[in-house]
């Protein structure tokens, strides 16, 4: 009996012992994230294998796992760069991104858990101090906002191509001007928009002119062709003809007989 107790203690120490090397062996992988294995007594990072997977995993309590998220993360940006005639703009973007799955190792060796601020952040601000710097404040407010959200993106796409990062989107959200530059803009726009509209009054106006001019030259045309072909006989036929509708008429009247110009007959009523 007095033998007991010296026997269980040292059963009792190894099993905490066991219990503490189940603990720190022990890795949990949350959903959306994949760890990285360092092998203390091997290779360290392990870049030969695919990351570990989301879930429970025993490791060498000696090693070291490190984790990352895989999921598409966003970058906020506010960015001051210049313009082509050397104002400064302030862009207001973000970047779609996250580390490509399968380099996850060769991303932690070389990189490391903060390779946003290392390589990210870094590549997003070159490309759009490139691409802004093409542009004037004029387009940069008007017309080219998708232009220069389509070059920064791909300029930044470049950079990244051998970070074991993969970009996925790059949006402009905003691009502010300095105030004197603004109203300048805006007021040099409403001067462009006065000016064609004042051309559109002019053009519907000298077209409108021209096709009074067109049916003013039409009807002339017709008077004239019309004159020409009455002569004095046709004249004469077409009087004979509406005197004689005239006499068929049931109204009162006195037909003088060649008492009318050119020989046509005179009607007089009855009065």
């Amino acid at each position: 009996m007095e033998r007991l107790p010296k026997i269980g203690i040292p059963i009792v120490i190894g099993i905490i012992i066991l219990l503490v090397l189940i603990v720190k062996s022990a890795v949990t992988i949350d959903s959306g994230e994949a760890g990285v294995l360092f092998k203390t007594f091997g290779n360290g990072v392990v870049t030969d294998e695919p990351p570990m997977s989301e879930g429970f995993h025993i490791v060498a309590p000696w090693n070291k796992v490190y984790v990352y998220e895989v999921r598409q993360q966003e970058l906020f940006e506010k960015m001051k760069v210049l313009s082509s005639n050397g104002l400064e703009i302030q862009i207001d973007a973000s970047a779609w991104y996250e580390p490509v799955y399968n380099e996850l190792g060769n991303l932690h060796q070389s990189l490391g858990q903060d390779y946003l601020q290392r390589v990210i952040q870094p590549a997003i601000r070159s490309a759009a101090r490139s691409v802004v710097g093409r542009y004037t404040p004029e387009q940069l407010y008007s017309s080219k906002r998708d232009a220069i959200q389509d070059e920064i993106f791909a300029e930044t796409k470049t950079i990244l191509s051998k970070q074991y990062v993969q970009l996925n989107e790059v949006l402009v959200r905003d691009v502010t001007l300095p105030n004197t530059i603004k109203e300048a803009i805006e007021r040099k726009l409403r001067q462009e928009q006065e000016s064609l509209e004042y051309e559109f009054r002019l053009v519907t106006a000298s077209k409108e002119a021209e096709k009074v001019r067109i049916e003013a030259q039409g009807k002339a045309d017709a008077n004239k062709i019309l004159s020409a072909s009455l002569t004095d006989k046709i004249l004469q036929d077409k009087g004979i003809d509406a005197t004689i509708k005239l006499s068929e008429s049931p109204n009162s009247k006195v037909v003088v007989i060649g008492s009318g110009d050119s020989g046509l007959p005179l009607i007089l009523g009855d009065n």
